[in-house]
């Protein structure tokens, strides 16, 4: 059980590492690596038609600007793909990279998450695993319960 996490460029790295960093919090393995949808077609395809093969259960697919990594590389594989806009500087604002991943055609699903929102693409990975792993279900159960806990933390301290 791994979940992959590609992105168009390295300048994609520093959004990304928020999936990373939370998955390794669930103790779930990553795979990270750079797939350019126009500048590596060829390793585009290799990996999307492979990486079930190769025992990845779940994709991340961050990408900027145009943003076409995780609509082709959903168009190939059989897993579920994460799209994570990235605001890049070639971005008009991030919506073009918000749409670009939103707007798939029918049999062709993307789950996105918002602009720059890799964190929230690690937790939907995590949560899809945890579906079929009880290990990582009560991590992800723990880990809301202490969302809340913060919530009621905080708001004693302004009430104080």
């Amino acid at each position: 059980m791994k979940v992959a996490i590609i992105m168009g460029s390295i300048s994609d790295m520093p959004v990304m590492q928020d999936a990373i960093d939370i998955l390794q919090q669930f103790g779930i393995a990553t795979e990270v690596d750079i797939v350019s949808a126009h500048r590596t077609p060829e390793k585009l395809f290799d990996f999307s038609q492979n990486a079930h093969r190769r025992g990845i259960s779940v994709i991340i697919a961050g990408a900027g600007g145009a943003a076409h990594l995780p609509g082709m590389v959903a168009s190939m594989s059989p897993l579920p793909v994460i799209g994570v806009p990235v605001k890049s500087s070639n971005s008009i604002d991030g919506w073009d990279s918000v749409l670009s991943i939103l707007q798939m055609p029918g049999g062709v699903p993307v789950a996105t998450v918002a602009l720059n929102g890799a964190k929230n693409a690690g937790i939907l990975a995590a949560q899809i695993l945890g579906s079929h792993d009880k290990a990582v279900l009560d991590k992800i159960v723990s880990y809301k319960e202490g969302l809340k806990n913060a919530v009621v933390d905080a708001a004693e301290k302004l009430k104080k």
